[in-house]
């Protein structure tokens, strides 16, 4: 499975799906979603600040702003940093219409979201073109995860059309989105309020230029998911992040009660910190490093794998004899921390379905809390009371 493609993408049932995003995500007007998590990234003002900026142009439409298609120093230490979570809710550029190279009223209009490093990418893939980039808000949301929220929708791209008097400025009637917004777009209902007519695109936007010189057409390949190893690595580094705001006070709670209760021994101040961080480490790491070779198809037990994984080195590392408590932490409570982790990886891959998370976590989640609380009660039992 590693470095295989996927599947096509089947944009007939992302369609439907999209439905019930659109009635409760997409904004009547320019809002956060109301679902997902709290978002609380706008664009600001289009200006001569905006990444890539070149000069304005006057067009029968007002003002747009031409990019660059070269990216700096400073656009690449960006993406690194939001690689790891630093800034991440912050990396966005101005929702609107910009300029790459000269285009003219026949120039093909392409869709993107106002993620940067959407942004980005797009606007790299474009050079030595003439074309008009438009950037929906989607709130520093990139265009998959937005399309399922549903700010990469309809509706705002309807708005966006209108706002940018688009249609004054393009002969032809023909938008370029990408494929991973299918989800969250209904191209009948854009062309009855717009007159404009939807083409997704390709999965990669490095496959952008082919297209566009294939008369529009996307090959097998174009529209082929892939999940390869390096496409998982990339995944880490903001789970890490993340999770180690909650796992280094975890970590440091767990050293001290077990320095209070057991005496200030390397095995009780160290090991249920070391076990906690491993277990994290576990699920945020292991689970997308060998994904394709963990057993069944559910996230949250990958995870739970890794972690029992995990607990039965720790125990031969460790050696001797375990007490009951520590047995309990190691082979409940990590597999189930490391099972939580894991399953936050089911919205980044195209294995799932959002009905297939939705099940998962009501099932997983519950089994995993019990584990946890039970593994945590019964170590603190055993080391505290105990004692």
């Amino acid at each position: 499975m590693s470095g295989r493609p996927v599947k096509p993408l089947k944009i007939r049932s992302a369609r439907r799906v999209s439905r019930k995003a659109d009635a409760c995500c997409a904004p009547a007007a320019d809002a956060p979603p109301c679902c997902g998590p709290s978002v609380q990234a706008k664009s600001p003002p289009l200006d001569e600040r905006v990444p890539g900026f070149l000069r304005w142009r006057e067009t029968a439409a007002g003002r747009v702003a031409e990019i660059a298609t070269s990216l700096t120093f400073a656009d690449r230490a960006g993406a690194w940093k939001a690689r790891w979570g630093i800034g991440r809710m912050t990396y966005i550029v101005p929702a609107g219409l910009y300029v790459v190279g000269e285009p003219d009223r026949d120039a093909p209009v392409v869709v993107t979201a106002n993620y940067k490093m959407s942004y980005d990418l797009v606007r790299q893939a474009l050079a030595g073109r003439d074309v008009w980039l438009l950037v929906l808000e989607t709130y520093g949301v990139n265009v998959w995860c937005a399309a399922g929220k549903g700010t990469f929708g309809t509706g705002e791209l309807v708005r966006r059309i209108e706002k940018t008097r688009l249609a004054e400025l393009v002969a032809h009637r023909r938008l370029v989105l990408p494929l991973l917004g299918a989800a969250g777009v209904r191209a009948v209902e854009v062309r009855e309020r717009t007159g404009f007519d939807v083409r997704f695109a390709t999965v990669r936007c490095a496959d952008l230029p082919q297209y566009l010189d294939n008369d529009m057409t996307a090959t097998a390949e174009m529209r082929r998911l892939t999940f390869t190893t390096r496409e998982r690595l990339v995944l880490i580094p903001v789970e890490l992040v993340s999770a180690a705001k909650v796992m280094v006070p975890v970590a440091l709670l767990l050293g001290l009660i077990g320095g209070l209760s057991g005496g200030w021994h390397l095995a009780t101040v160290l090991l249920p910190a070391v076990a906690c961080t491993g277990a994290v480490i576990a699920g945020t790491s292991a689970v997308p490093l060998l994904l394709p070779w963990l057993p069944t198809r559910s996230f949250a037990v990958k995870g739970a794998f890794c972690g029992l994984l995990w607990a039965a080195l720790l125990r031969l590392a460790v050696g001797g004899t375990w007490s009951l408590p520590g047995t309990l932490l190691s082979f409940l409570a990590l597999p189930a921390i490391a099972a939580y982790h894991g399953l936050n990886f089911t919205g980044s891959t195209p294995y799932t379905s959002r009905s297939g998370v939705k099940k998962e976590m009501r099932y997983a989640l519950p089994v995993a809390a019990g584990a946890l609380a039970v593994g945590i009660a019964g170590w603190l039992a055993g080391t505290v009371f105990a004692g």
